[in-house]
């Protein structure tokens, strides 16, 4: 019982009663439907059908694969429709990833999200490495710095990351405000731990900062924001998070090419599904308050 072509002729000869019927619904040839028909009562050894001038009547068996068969046909048929209809319904497992540094804008907005969508199961995955989309790792990717060149994703250009160089007002009054770059000595520093960390604003702190002025290290973004909140040193933060805590102060002018593009990236067998398609457009709407 492990031809699945022979199992539905015999339930569509079963069903229709001639073999010619058979064919016409199967879309083959009347020949193959009999060849069909020999080679499974063969392997099984009892007779499905009677052959006579109207055509084939099911034996006891036939009955019985009939049975069968018409319930394996109508789960088959149920499993088709549930499956189309996941790609037209906002529910399930919704998988978004994102730099950890992105969770304090993020989070609001996909429980937010969720409330207008109930039936969606959110999976936020944050970290460094990028997820692969081809593999099925997440639905929807928001990535920064260069223009991601992955085959067969959709990128879409969505905001812009501004970071800002921050101390807390304790340490300021501590070790007083520098007043340039240059000025930096007797202050300390916080900053990534790697030197093959891609962000330009850590690029441009190993470029400017000396070495032993960079006193907190981590490879954790959020680390690092959390030493500059608690007055570690002077480090990058988001502006927009650092604009929300009153004891935050900018140190120096904000740069150009502190900031990075981020990305929307999808890829292309899931990109026009509703349910992507209902993330995406909520999520660019509630980014244009992003702009700063």
């Amino acid at each position: 019982m492990d031809n699945w072509d022979e199992i539905k002729t015999a339930y569509q000869v079963a069903r229709m009663g001639t073999v010619s019927g058979a064919a016409d619904v199967l879309g083959v040839h009347h020949a193959t439907v009999i060849r069909h028909i020999d080679a499974i009562e063969g392997r099984l050894g009892v007779k499905l059908f009677q052959r006579h001038a109207r055509g084939y009547t099911a034996t006891e068996a036939g009955q019985d694969l009939l049975r069968v068969a018409q319930a394996t046909d109508d789960q088959f048929s149920q499993l088709a429709g549930r499956i189309k209809g996941l790609g037209n319904e906002v529910s399930g497992d919704l998988v978004i990833t994102s730099l950890i540094s992105l969770a304090p804008r993020m989070v609001p907005l996909l429980s937010q999200f969720q409330t207008l969508y109930p039936d969606v199961v959110l999976r936020y995955l944050t970290g460094e490495r990028l997820f692969r989309l081809e593999y099925g790792e997440a639905h929807v990717a928001i990535r920064a710095g260069t223009v991601p060149e992955q085959p067969d994703n959709v990128v879409q250009a969505f905001h812009h990351q501004h970071m800002g160089l921050y101390a807390t007002r304790e340490y300021l009054r501590t070790h007083g405000t520098p007043k340039s770059i240059e000025d930096v000595k007797g202050h300390r520093f916080v900053g990534h731990d790697s030197d093959d960390s891609r962000a330009p604003f850590n690029r441009w702190l190993r470029a400017h900062i000396p070495a032993c002025v960079l006193t907190f290290r981590s490879t954790d973004t959020r680390a690092l924001e959390i030493a500059v909140k608690s007055g570690a040193g002077i480090g990058f933060i988001p502006v927009l998070e650092a604009r929300e805590n009153p004891d935050l102060v900018e140190v120096f002018p904000r740069q150009e090419d502190w900031s990075a593009p981020l990305w929307l990236v999808t890829h292309v067998d899931l990109h026009r599904t509703t349910k992507v398609q209902a993330f995406l457009s909520y999520l660019k709407e509630q980014a244009k308050g992003w702009d700063v």
